[in-house]
């Protein structure tokens, strides 16, 4: 069983590349996977292991740096790693909405906690705003949530422009989740900075609030999509019912598998007529590597791959 964690942490990092090279030996001697985004703005990650105790000692090396003591962290378990390998990342935007003056250590929406949450988005002049995009949305939400109609979180700040422009209520409360609870800290962000008055976000986002509400008393309908090998999970954290398309990074159902556009690794009815065939060639290659690097017991991508003992 392997321990997985996601974690962020908004806090001004004086020095991330050399924090950059501290935390990748210190998760590489822990046998750390998963994918950590380190930046002057703070950090974002989602880590696992098969030892809970490396986990743990992970987790408890990020809290001993400066300003991120008191870091947001959710578990879940899986019987399969969804990481193949360890990446630590320098960037700048530890979630990329691309405008730099968007700060949530200096303002921010109205954190909730989960136990109130089904109060708030149960009132009828509230609105319930999915902070994902598209594909996330497509395969769960809260009830009655609006979303953007994003592919990407970059074009939030276009939709709120038209938002603005259509005329909305600033004084309105709007009730706004993500994942994790990090998009919602820059969209909240954005949006008090442009006047919204009453902008309230989920306290740890959709992952939080399935760990924390009981299935019975839960508001969230479908699975919750998430980045990286479990693609979705369900109330009770597990692995959900959905697969990804390795040629668009989407998730798919059986049904989807059954379709003539479906090729495993290559594409789907999502994405068939929009790749060209020299990418669905590169595709394919690719699985087949794949599939052979398997019969031979071999990993064809990740640390300890053929490729990477060349």
């Amino acid at each position: 069983m392997f321990k997985i964690s996601a974690f962020y942490k908004f806090a001004a990092v004086k020095k991330p590349l050399s924090l950059q090279e501290k935390i990748l030996n210190k998760f590489t001697k822990l046998s750390i996977k998963g994918t950590l985004l380190l930046g002057e703005e703070g950090i974002n990650g989602t880590i696992s292991a098969s030892n809970s105790d490396n986990l743990d000692n992970a987790i408890n090396f990020i809290k001993t740096i400066n300003g991120f003591e008191n870091l947001e962290v959710k578990y879940s378990l899986s019987e399969k790693d969804p990481f193949t390998r360890l990446k630590v990342k320098f960037k700048n935007e530890i979630v990329t909405i691309g405008d730099a003056s968007i700060d949530p250590n200096k303002i921010v929406g109205e954190y909730v906690h989960p136990k109130d949450w089904n109060k708030l988005i149960t009132d009828e002049e509230v609105l319930v705003l999915d902070a994902r995009n598209t594909y996330e949305y497509s395969i769960g939400s809260f009830k009655n949530s609006i979303q953007p109609e994003t592919t990407n979180f970059r074009e939030f700040p276009a939709w709120l422009e038209k938002l603005e422009a259509s005329g909305v209520d600033r004084s309105k409360k709007v009730a706004m989740f993500c994942t994790g609870g990090i998009r919602c800290e820059k969209a909240s962000s954005l949006m008090r900075s442009k006047g919204f008055e009453n902008i309230y976000h989920l306290q740890g986002g959709i992952l939080n609030y399935l760990e924390k509400i009981n299935d019975e008393d839960s508001l969230w309908n479908g699975e919750c999509f998430v980045f990286d090998d479990r693609v979705a999970i369900n109330h009770k954290l597990q692995v959900g019912s959905y697969d990804m398309c390795h040629g668009c990074r989407m998730p798919i159902t059986d049904l989807d598998k059954h379709s003539d556009y479906y090729q495993r690794g290559v594409s789907c009815p999502n994405c068939f007529n929009k790749k060209t065939p020299d990418q669905k060639k590169r595709y394919a290659d690719r699985q087949k590597q794949v599939d052979l690097a398997k019969l031979k017991n071999e990993n064809h991508i990740g640390p300890n791959s053929k490729s990477n003992k060349k």
